[in-house]
């Protein structure tokens, strides 16, 4: 297998400092890592200068190996995965179903990006309690800033069931116990939770996850890209990967939101730039009426839906 050394380009967190990190471990190549101790590895880890990003180095290299190692799939197979494995799952608001042909597709990283207070976290709220309510499975929400809401999540429910009776206050119960929310307040804090989500579905531990939502993944992101760094950028990257690779070998609907900067000519963009632009599968622009509570949303990016075609939606 390659050299440490070869993979620096395509993966920055193998640098030089992670390379002589394994070199005094006697590690060299990508196939030194499949006959070490990786427990005893990543305890001398935890030892040295810079622990968190030598335990991230050693993910990175391991996710390499893993998908070097899976077999190739033809057409047909991908096709019929795709009809069997990966459906849309409802929004719970009718015009955005209908914009994207049933709601936000399993194995698909779908990225919703606005301005602040355009409805970003209210869809992900109303996505959540419908498909909880509407599937089987756990809905999984990290939560960046405190955003999360029960208590609006309730209200979604109470819409349409009646909560005073005892089959609607079963209904809001039931939802409420299918929503895990987990607050993540940095980077690597994120990264440990999405290796640990992948360990937990490869061993089928808990039950199985149809939506997982990461309002908002740019407010861990912007932090660490500042500065000429690369190790910034790399921590994006690996962090869109793990994502990526989540909704599509486990069949789940990825939803992150990400908020917008200012762009030539005074236009506003989407942050993270243009090195996260290529990873979602789906880029979704959400803009608010002025004069009304009304939003819409607009598709600037799908696999198979042409962009520019919008639809009108009520946040509230």
């Amino acid at each position: 297998m390659a050299p440490l050394e070869a993979l620096e380009r395509d993966y920055p967190l193998i640098d030089s400092v992670f390379r002589l990190f394994c070199a005094s471990r006697g590690i060299f190549t990508v196939e030194d890592f499949l006959v070490h101790d990786l427990h005893a590895l990543e305890a001398f880890a935890e030892r040295g200068n810079a622990p968190d990003k030598l335990i991230q180095g050693i993910k990175q290299v391991l996710s390499i190996i893993e998908y070097q190692s899976r077999p190739w799939s033809n057409g047909l197979e991908l096709l019929d995965d795709a009809r069997l494995n990966k459906h849309a799952l409802s929004t719970g608001y009718q015009s955005i179903d209908s914009l994207l042909q049933g709601g936000f597709r399993e194995g698909h990283v779908t990225e919703l990006v606005g301005p602040s207070s355009s409805g970003k976290t209210q869809v992900c709220l109303k996505a959540a309690s419908h498909v909880a309510r509407k599937y089987s499975g756990t809905v999984m929400y990290f939560d960046t800033g405190n955003s999360f809401s029960p208590k609006r999540i309730a209200q979604f429910v109470c819409q349409s069931s009646d909560p005073t009776n005892t089959e609607g206050n079963k209904t809001v119960q039931r939802v409420m116990r299918s929503i895990v929310c987990h607050p993540v307040f940095d980077m690597f804090a994120l990264l440990d939770m999405l290796h640990q989500l992948m360990g937990d579905l490869k061993s089928q531990i808990g039950c199985q996850v149809r939506m997982l939502i990461v309002d908002s993944l740019s407010s861990l992101i912007a932090p660490v890209l500042g500065g000429s760094g690369a190790h910034g950028h790399a921590l994006m990257v690996t962090a869109g990967f793990l994502l990526k690779e989540l909704a599509h070998e486990h069949n789940i609907s990825v939803v992150v939101t990400n908020h917008m900067v200012g762009g030539e000519a005074g236009v506003s963009k989407p942050a993270l730039g243009e090195s996260w632009k290529s990873i979602p599968h789906v880029r979704l622009l959400i803009s608010r009426y002025s004069a009304t509570k009304d939003s819409t949303i607009s598709i600037l990016k799908h696999p198979y839906l042409a962009t520019g075609k919008t639809a009108d939606f009520a946040v509230s």
